[in-house]
């Protein structure tokens, strides 16, 4: 017969239990969708949707997809009243803060093949 996580849990000490049960509540409390981290901040999708400049019915899908433009994220973690960050973890060395990727203002691009020709 297998054993499951619940007669584990059993098994452990009080104590034990009660600081797996925080670590476990730390853990999740890190990892949020957009839509626990609006809840979490106390907003509605109304008052994110007024600071976006969107309908509620946008902010309700925006929740809803998993694939975001980096500039929408930026934009909708503002409107909660936060920055974005972005960081790249690596195995073998300390976790490295990507920067210029999700910034308002990135630095211009330079004029393709296209432009340059059209000005010859």
């Amino acid at each position: 017969m297998a054993i499951t996580l619940k007669d584990k849990m059993k098994d452990l000490s009080p104590a034990r239990r009660k600081r797996i049960e925080a670590r476990t509540a730390e853990l999740v409390k890190e990892h949020m969708t957009l839509r626990e981290l609006r809840r979490a901040r106390k907003l509605t999708q109304v008052r994110v949707a007024k600071e976006l400049g969107i309908t509620q019915d946008s902010v309700s899908r925006l929740e809803k997809r998993s694939d975001l433009l980096l500039s929408t994220l930026r934009k909708t973690v503002q409107a909660m009243g936060g920055t974005l960050s972005l960081v790249a973890e690596f195995p073998d060395r300390p976790p490295v803060a990507l920067s210029g990727i999700a910034e308002d203002d990135p630095t211009p691009k330079p004029a393709g093949r296209k432009d340059a020709h059209a000005h010859a």
